[in-house]
């Protein structure tokens, strides 16, 4: 029976072989005649190689090497002398076992096999063609090719590895390297070449083959690359990056890295490096743009010119900022003032409409107020509050509110003149000799709103603010750090005055302000120094994109507490902070941006009622001033969820998202919402702030931390957003309750959002230039276009979220390369005119 059931499988075997055969026999009389010969050629070297003489075996191998060097194949096909050797792959790898070592035969035999194990395939971990390379001649790898040169690549940064685990030596791999790299840059694969030296960790050997052809690509392609890698390789290729940018003299370029370094002695010895006044003043410009205050009088950065310094100090002070800001609203026809019935249109809303006053006045007054601030943000005049309003009594309106509104309305003073301290000084003077503590401290805090990234050497801010709390010549730290730590203070006031010090000292590193933080920090509440914990990482990792921080975020986020557990809520009040830490750390680049969103996604379905309240408010994060049609679905969608704290949150989170687009969807979901909360006053007075916040400055500013064509965030900006972000995690009691002029806080992070061109001497100069939707090129071959649907305009013009700009004419060059905010242009000396 056995014997039986083995007849039809040996017949099976028989039957294949023969189809098999046949096959082999069709496809050889498939071969042209060309082709045939060449198959024939290729056998009769392969035979030759095993010659005994020295002399055939060299020159069978010098003709296979020149057929393969000379054949011609496309890109995706491999050449024909390589396909007809492929068969004798394992007898060739014999043969080079046998010949002498060092012989001129063998090493011509091992180069060819390492070019064949390139297109045969290999079993993991094998390294043949590297194997064979090193075997064989260590020189002239430039003569295979790019894509033989690109496998060899892959091989070595795995053979290093293995070998770096093991402490071996890894020289001769480095003498391959060393080859590679210059071919790859001379090559316009500038990318393979930085992520073979990352591979291997000698990305300081880079400089050294940077040049004016491909150092443009090589930076881009590393300062991308930072999002993506661990600590501390993130740095390192940011200050490699720096190297390449100095060597060529590109200032702009290597300031805008040596910001995201965020080390001072960088950004001072970057700013030494340039003698040229004018690029001097475009520094400037994106130094005050990020908040940066440089010391142009002693250090590094020191400018010995008086009548230079003068001029760089203006600029970096932003004390014109207001005047350009006025003549971009001049330009756009917008400096008629707004009042609040502008922007709530109510004659405009659907659904259900209020048939009488609903709400109390006091709090509907208070909602005007911030309204009125945020749409006249800037503009130095509106009808509610400035004694230039038409027909306006200011002290009248302000004592329409109650208690801390009246605080916050006298406040809106500053909003309303930001920038513009000469002019708006005069106007908050007279609230300071007011008999109401709470108009008082309001003109105090807007004093403080109208110097917002704007400095003055004469510091009026300071001078009229600390009389109120000290009467001794000191700083602000030493003001502002014994509250901290003073016992008899109340924690409202030791909280207001950690989070002053916090504004005024970003991203500086002060460690005695740290310290005295922490210290308050852990004499509280577990709960609540588990809260502040998190918050410190995430703020520390913002926008770094670092994953494990993130995983470790998520596993915070997925624990969960029996719910009839005592003080569930209360154990829980960290989770909400990590959901917003998660977003902050995943914001820098579009990919993490759009994981986190995926994430945020899980989190509302399946968290605990105090994750599902930080998602809102998360997915803001990642969306500041840039009002994503899918972000705004999902925040509409949870703006009427059970949960009043997700509800409410989903609310600031569309004022968040949509801040100074002027977006007309997300007005038009605002003004439904408005209808729809017409009976519950604390919704309703988070939807007239969120409908302030997306007309603020009439459409003209953005609080978006990240600018310079995203690549920079400004810890300034982003401080100011994180206050009111987690004061929305508690919106009944902060932004609901009596601390609503926290909102103010924004003041720090808005900027207009206009490409602005000037002369050599400051004025505004307009010109042509293309603003379309920006196009990543990282990487990406040729010359590709760095923006699609575009419109031309002349400057000044607006820059909503992802767009860039491009000048549209030869006639002028562009002192930074990144046409963002205010941009020195200079005649071009090859302008020929038509």
């Amino acid at each position: 029976m056995a014997v039986a059931d083995d007849k039809p499988t040996e017949a099976a075997a028989a039957k294949n072989g023969k189809q098999q055969k046949k096959k082999e026999q069709e496809k050889e009389a498939e071969l042209s005649e060309e082709d045939q010969q060449l198959k024939a050629n290729i056998e009769l070297m392969v035979e030759r190689i095993s010659d005994p003489e020295p002399g055939v075996q060299v020159l069978a191998l010098q003709s296979m090497i020149h057929e393969i060097r000379t054949a011609n194949a496309t890109m995706t096909s491999v050449p024909k002398p390589l396909k007809f050797l492929s068969p004798h792959v394992d007898a060739l790898k014999l043969r080079c076992e046998q010949l002498p070592a060092g012989s001129e035969s063998r090493c011509l035999l091992a180069d060819i096999i390492s070019v064949l194990c390139t297109t045969v395939g290999a079993k993991e971990g094998v390294r043949d063609a590297l194997k064979f390379r090193l075997q064989g001649s260590k020189g002239a790898l430039e003569v295979w090719g790019h894509e033989y040169m690109r496998h060899l690549a892959g091989e070595i940064a795995d053979e290093y590895r293995l070998r770096q685990d093991q402490g071996g030596d890894v020289s001769d791999l480095m003498l391959l390297v060393n080859q590679i790299v210059p071919y790859h840059m001379t090559h316009n694969a500038e990318p393979e070449a930085v992520d073979l030296l990352l591979e291997v960790d000698r990305l300081d050997l880079l400089p050294q083959w940077a040049d004016e052809k491909n150092y443009a690509r090589t930076c881009l392609y590393l300062v991308s690359c930072c999002h993506y890698l661990p600590e501390p390789d993130d740095m390192t290729v940011l200050e490699v990056a720096h190297i390449i940018y100095s060597k060529m003299s590109k200032h702009h370029d290597a300031m805008r890295v040596a910001l995201h370094i965020n080390k001072r002695d960088v950004v001072e010895a970057t700013f030494a490096a340039c003698t040229d006044l004018l690029e001097k003043k475009q520094l400037c410009y994106l130094l005050a743009q990020h908040g940066y205050r440089l010391d142009l009088e002693e250090g590094t950065a020191a400018v010995e010119d008086e009548t230079q310094r003068e001029v760089l100090r203006e600029i970096i002070s932003n004390s014109k900022l207001s005047e350009h800001y006025l003549a971009l609203a001049r330009d756009l026809d917008v400096m008629e003032a707004k009042v609040p019935e502008d922007v709530y249109k109510t004659h405009l809303a659907e659904g259900r409409q209020p048939t009488a006053a609903t709400v109390d006045s006091a709090r509907q007054n208070l909602a005007a107020s911030f309204v009125n601030g945020f749409v006249n943000a800037g503009f130095g005049q509106d009808k509610l509050v400035t004694v230039a309003g038409e027909g306006g009594d200011s002290i009248h309106w302000i004592f329409k509110n109650k208690d801390h509104g009246k605080t916050s309305a006298t406040a809106s003073l500053g909003l309303i003149t930001l920038w513009d301290v000469e002019g708006g000084l005069p106007q908050i003077d007279k609230y300071l000799y007011a008999t109401d503590n709470y108009v008082v401290s309001g003109a105090l805090l807007a004093i403080g709103i109208v110097n917002c990234g704007v400095q003055n050497e004469n510091d009026p801010a300071f001078a009229l603010i600390y009389d109120y709390v000290s009467h001794e010549d000191v700083t602000v730290a030493e003001l502002l750090v014994p509250l901290v730590a003073d016992a008899d203070v109340s924690m409202e006031v030791v909280g207001v005055t950690a989070l002053a010090l916090g504004l005024v000292f970003t991203s500086s590193c002060k460690e005695d302000i740290v310290m005295a933080m922490l210290q308050v920090a852990k004499t509280l509440n577990e709960r609540i120094s588990q809260f502040a914990q998190v918050t410190l990482d995430g703020c520390a990792y913002a926008g770094t994109g670092n994953v494990l921080k993130v995983q470790q975020l998520l596993a915070m986020c997925g624990e969960h507490l029996e719910a009839g557990e005592e003080g569930s809520a209360w154990k829980a009040m960290h989770q909400p902070a990590a959901v917003l830490c998660l977003a902050l750390i995943a914001m820098a680049e579009p990919v993490g941006a759009q994981m986190a969103g995926r994430t945020l996604e899980h989190l509302l379905q399946y968290g605990d009622p105090g994750v599902r309240k930080g998602v809102p408010l998360a997915l803001a994060m990642l969306h500041v001033s840039s009002p994503d049609t899918g972000a705004m679905d999902t925040l509409s969608r949870l703006s009427h969820d059970a949960d009043s704290d997700v509800a409410q949150a989903a609310i600031l989170g569309l004022g968040i998202l949509g801040a100074g687009t002027n977006n007309a969807r997300l007005a038009g979901l605002l003004r439904n919402l408005a209808s729809y909360y017409y009976k519950e006053p604390g919704c309703l007075f988070l939807v007239r702030l969120a409908q302030g916040l997306v007309h603020m400055g009439k459409g003209l500013i953005s609080i978006s931390p990240y600018h310079t064509d995203r690549q920079l965030l400004s810890g300034m900006a982003l401080s100011g957003v994180l206050a009111v972000l987690w004061s929305g995690l508690d919106i009944k009691t902060q932004l609901g309750g009596k601390h609503h002029y926290l909102l103010y806080c924004l003041a720090t992070a808005m900027h207009p959002r206009m490409l602005m061109t000037l002369d050599e001497e400051g004025r505004m100069l307009a010109v042509s230039c293309r603003v379309g939707q920006a196009v990543d090129t990282v990487a990406q071959a040729g010359k590709p276009k760095t923006i699609t649907g575009f419109q031309t305009h002349n400057t000044p013009v607006l820059m909503s979220a992802g767009e860039r700009a491009e000048l549209g004419t030869d006639k002028y060059l562009p002192l930074s390369p990144i046409l963002e905010g205010l941009v020195i242009l200079k005649k071009n000396p090859e302008y020929v005119e038509e």
